[in-house]
C-alpha cells in the first residue's frame, strides 16, 4: 500500500468516525448523515436480541431478555468506535512498517496502554501517539457521558412510576379517568396534564439527541414510555372530547407537546409519517371500543357534556395525530400489549387489562367491581 493510499484512507476513516463521535456525546442535537453510525449499531443490536427474544414464549420472559439491549448498545457503539480508530491508524501505519501484524500490534498497544506504546520513526511515533490519545479521549468522552445519559433515564422513569397507581399497568387512557373519578381526585388532573407536558418535553429534548435511550426499557416490565405517554394522550383526548367547555386548559397542551415528542423522535431516526392528517383520517382504534370505554367511565360517575356519540369526531380528530406512530413504537419496543395500543407481532397476548386494586370505602366495603372490557 502507497503511503498516499493509506494515508487518505485512514484520515476518512478517522474523520467520519470522529463525526459520529462528536455528535452522539458532544453535539445536543438529531444525529443525521455520517454521524448516524451511532443509530446503525443501536439498529443491529436490537435486531439481535429480537431474535434472541423469539425463543421466549411469554411477554415477561421477552421482556427479560430484552432488558439488557440499552447497556449492550453502549458498549457496542464504544467498541465500534474504537475499531474503527483503530482501522484508520493502521492504514495510516501500515505504509511505513511495510507489515499489517506489526502495524496492528502498534496501534492496539497505543490505544490501549495509554499512548506507552513507542516508536523510534518520527512518523511511526506521530501516529501512534495520535492513535492513543484518540483511545483515550473517545473512552472518556463515553464514560463522562453516561451521567447525563442515565439522568434522562431516571427523569423519565420518575414519572412513568408515579403512573402507575393513576393508569394501572399496563396503562390505560381511559383508566386515568376511571381512577381519578374513583378517589375524587378529578380536579388534580389539570396539574397531571401540566408534569406530563413537561416530560414530553424534556423526553423529546434528550431522546432525539440520544437515541440509545430508546432501546432502554422501564425496570417493571409492565411498564412503558411508549404506554405512558399514549394514556395520558388518550385520557386528555378523551376528556376534551367529552367535556368541551370544562376540560381543563392543560389537556389540550399535553396533548400538542406529546404528539410533538412522538414525532421529534421519529423524525431523528428517519421515519416517514404523515405531518398534517385530517381530523377524519383512519383510525385503528374503533368507535365501539370508544363507546366501550366511555361506558365505564359513566360507571364510575364520571360526568360529560357529550355522549360517546358525540364526542368521537373530535376524539378522533386528536388521535389521528398521534396514534399511528405509538401503535408503530409500541411494536418496535415491544411495549406490554396494553389496550388502545395496537397489536404485537411477536407477542401472544394482545390485550391485558390495567391490573387494580380493588376501591373500598364504608359505603362500598366489597369495592368497586369493573366490567369486563376487551377492545
Amino acid at each position: 500500500m502507497s503511503h498516499q493510499v493509506g494515508i487518505a484512507i485512514g484520515v476518512v476513516v478517522l474523520a467520519l468516525t470522529w463525526t459520529s463521535v462528536i455528535f452522539t456525546l458532544v453535539l445536543p442535537r438529531a444525529i443525521s448523515g455520517p454521524a448516524q453510525l451511532s443509530i446503525w449499531i443501536n439498529r443491529s443490536v436490537r435486531r439481535v436480541f429480537f431474535a434472541i427474544s423469539h425463543v421466549a414464549r411469554t411477554y415477561e420472559r421477552k421482556d427479560a431478555v430484552l432488558a439488557p439491549i440499552g447497556p449492550v448498545a453502549l458498549i457496542a457503539q464504544l467498541v465500534a468506535w474504537l475499531v474503527l480508530l483503530g482501522v484508520a491508524f493502521v492504514a495510516m501505519l501500515e505504509p511505513y512498517t511495510h507489515d499489517l501484524g506489526e502495524a496492528v500490534k502498534q496501534v492496539g498497544a497505543a490505544m490501549f496502554t495509554l499512548g506507552l506504546a513507542r516508536s523510534p520513526h518520527l512518523t511511526n511515533d506521530t501516529v501512534l501517539i495520535a492513535a492513543g490519545a484518540s483511545g483515550f479521549v473517545v473512552i472518556a468522552l463515553q464514560i463522562a457521558y453516561l451521567p447525563a445519559l442515565y439522568a434522562a433515564f431516571n427523569r423519565r422513569e420518575s414519572l412513568i412510576a408515579m403512573l402507575a397507581s393513576r393508569a394501572g399497568e399496563p396503562s390505560w387512557g381511559p383508566e386515568i379517568l376511571i381512577r381519578h373519578q374513583l378517589v375524587g381526585i378529578v380536579d388534580a388532573l389539570p396539574d397531571f396534564y401540566g408534569e406530563w407536558e413537561q416530560w414530553a418535553a424534556d423526553f423529546s429534548e434528550s431522546h432525539s439527541t440520544y437515541p440509545v435511550l430508546l432501546l432502554f426499557r422501564s425496570p417493571d416490565p409492565w411498564s412503558s414510555w411508549v404506554l405512558a405517554l399514549l394514556s395520558v394522550l388518550d385520557a386528555a383526548a378523551m376528556q376534551l372530547a367529552l367535556n368541551p367547555t370544562s376540560a381543563p386548559s392543560q389537556a389540550r397542551l399535553s396533548l400538542r407537546m406529546g404528539y410533538t415528542a412522538l414525532r421529534r423522535i421519529s423524525d431523528a431516526l428517519q421515519w416517514s409519517f404523515d405531518e398534517d392528517p385530517l381530523p377524519d383520517g383512519p383510525l385503528r382504534l374503533t368507535e365501539v371500543d370508544f363507546a366501550a370505554a366511555v361506558a365505564l367511565v359513566h360507571d364510575v360517575g364520571f360526568a360529560t357534556e357529550r355522549t360517546a356519540e358525540e364526542a368521537w369526531p373530535h376524539f378522533r380528530g386528536w388521535r389521528v395525530n398521534y396514534e399511528d406512530l405509538a401503535y408503530r413504537w409500541a411494536e418496535r419496543v415491544l411495549a406490554p400489549p396494553a389496550p388502545w395500543s395496537g397489536s404485537r407481532s411477536r407477542l401472544r397476548e394482545q390485550n391485558v387489562t390495567p391490573r387494580r386494586p380493588p376501591h373500598r370505602s364504608p359505603d362500598s366495603p366489597k369495592g368497586y367491581q369493573r366490567p369486563d372490557f376487551s377492545p
